[in-house]
């Protein structure tokens, strides 16, 4: 995911957004556990969209306290 699409939601989207990535994540690390994951690229992926989600969320929550 692009950071841009990031940055044009809202508060609420991102964390939405973040529960539905983690919830991924928690999948993908299952069926790697379990031998069936094909793609092991997607973990790394989710992973990075997490911590850019986060980023994104505490640097709007920043602005609104700084406004």
């Amino acid at each position: 995911m692009k950071a841009s699409d990031i940055s044009s939601k809202t508060p609420d989207e991102l964390k939405t957004m973040i529960v539905d990535l983690k919830k991924e994540q928690f999948n993908l690390r299952v069926q790697r556990a379990t031998g069936q994951l094909e793609g092991t690229a997607r973990i790394r992926e989710v992973r990075r969209d997490i911590a850019r989600a986060k980023t994104f969320l505490n640097h709007k929550g920043k602005e609104i306290k700084n406004a």
